[in-house]
């Protein structure tokens, strides 16, 4: 009895403890600082702080922000003073060797992470006035590489940032900058008249916007940016100015596009501009009529250019775009003009070392294009002409003189002929099989 009671009190004993046991709780982050009215940073002093600060690289402060929004307020604090843009954010960009370019670009890259991520809880303006108000305007020299450094912050700040954000982002660098009003100034005026301003521009426009993106549909969204605000014509010129060839003294060769065949690598970046445009119309609301419509512009700036270089783009701009323009000139009854480009994209497959069954195919499709057989004889009957009628050309510009042109224009007329020989093996074979 004695000890079944003992047991009863024991078992009293524990149930009594249990209840009296005082109830755990879990305080959050917030709860537990509205207790302690100061954290453990709060409570260094300020000096303290910087001296740490001054320690961590740029990359180190950028993670060190999130850790609390009172930590990105002091370090939004301290890396809005003088001292501390003075020391990081680096105003020469001249005379530096290709190792110390890339540290300087890596550099900035590490900013844009910086000040996206110190940033991020305030509103698009709010962030972009704060960003760029710490950045000065870099010059527009060919060997400065300011321009790809900011290029490279940019690029790293609106990373993930959506469509409506960057458009608020291109509107305040116009803004910054005084861009459309430049733009204008050289759009509006004849070719060649503001040569320093289009290096500026061109220069700005291509390291700052366009360049620094590898995915292809934001580099597009730039450009459309960029070609927007104008019209058809203006559209033209810009892009002209944007991706034209560049002479060695830094000035753009309008003249060279009119006067004489220029090699494969000038119109490399053109073409490929022209390019990034007729993809995914859809995205842009644009037809392929008016993209059509601003590559005809674009070859006529400043004058109608040299036939060759007209094919040559074409050969560039691929398979899709080539055959749009020449079917269109097809539709539209203009056989001399396209028979006469025609055999200047044979020639430009001879030089540039491209497959001449890739320009076979193309006449093959073009020759679809007319629905009565007629039609596809005169076609055949004026290519063949025009391949007589360009060497007969060449032939006599040769003869006409012995200066250095004329030995340029014979060597060309050899070209010819082996392309048209080419082409008529290829032609032929194709209708054997």
């Amino acid at each position: 009895m004695v000890r079944k009671a003992s047991r009863n009190a024991g078992k009293f004993t524990l149930t009594h403890r249990k209840t009296h046991r005082p109830a755990r709780t879990i305080m959050t982050r917030s709860q537990n600082s509205t207790r302690t009215t100061t954290s453990f940073f709060h409570r260094l002093p300020s000096e303290v702080f910087d001296m740490i600060l001054e320690k961590l690289s740029v990359l180190e402060i950028s993670v060190f922000s999130l850790v609390s929004k009172e930590i990105t307020r002091y370090v939004v604090d301290y890396i809005s003073t003088m001292a501390w843009k003075n020391k990081m954010i680096i105003q020469s960009f001249h005379h530096s060797t290709c190792l110390e370019q890339r540290s300087i670009v890596r550099h900035y890259r590490d900013l844009g992470l910086l000040f996206k991520r110190c940033t991020m809880l305030l509103p698009t303006k709010e962030r972009l006035k704060f960003i760029f108000s710490k950045f000065s305007q870099h010059c527009p020299s060919p060997d400065c590489f300011g321009f790809s450094s900011y290029g490279a912050f940019l690029q790293i700040l609106i990373a993930g940032w959506d469509e409506l954000e960057c458009q608020r982002v291109f509107s305040f660098l116009c803004d910054l900058t005084n861009l459309l009003p430049k733009i204008e100034a050289v759009i509006t005026a004849k070719p060649g008249v503001f040569q320093c301003l289009v290096l500026q521009l061109r220069i700005f426009c291509r390291q700052v916007l366009l360049d620094p993106w590898p995915n292809q549909l934001e580099c597009q969204f730039w450009l459309i940016q960029l070609l927007k605000p104008w019209p058809m014509v203006s559209q033209a010129h810009l892009l002209l100015m944007l991706y034209g060839p560049v002479l060695p003294e830094g000035t753009l060769g309008w003249e060279d596009l009119v006067e004489r065949g220029l090699p494969h690598g000038t119109l490399w970046d053109l073409g490929r501009a022209v390019l990034l445009l007729f993809g995914k119309l859809e995205l842009k609301g644009w037809t392929t009529d008016s993209m059509l419509a601003i590559l005809e512009e674009l070859i006529v700036i400043p004058q109608p250019w040299h036939v060759e270089n007209v094919a040559r783009l074409l050969v560039l701009c691929g398979s899709g775009l080539c055959y749009t323009v020449l079917a269109s000139k097809a539709l539209n009854g203009q056989l001399v003009e396209l028979s006469r480009l025609i055999v200047f994209i044979v020639l430009v497959c001879e030089k540039d070392g491209y497959h001449m069954s890739w320009a076979v195919k193309l006449v093959q499709q073009i020759c679809k294009v007319f629905t009565l057989a007629p039609e596809r004889f005169c076609f055949i009957q004026q290519l063949e002409n025009m391949f007589s009628e360009i060497t007969r050309e060449f032939f006599e510009f040769s003869v006409a003189g012995n200066h250095l042109e004329d030995r340029e224009t014979f060597h060309t007329l050899c070209i010819l002929l082996d392309s048209s020989a080419r082409f008529h093996t290829k032609f032929l074979h194709m209708f054997l099989k």
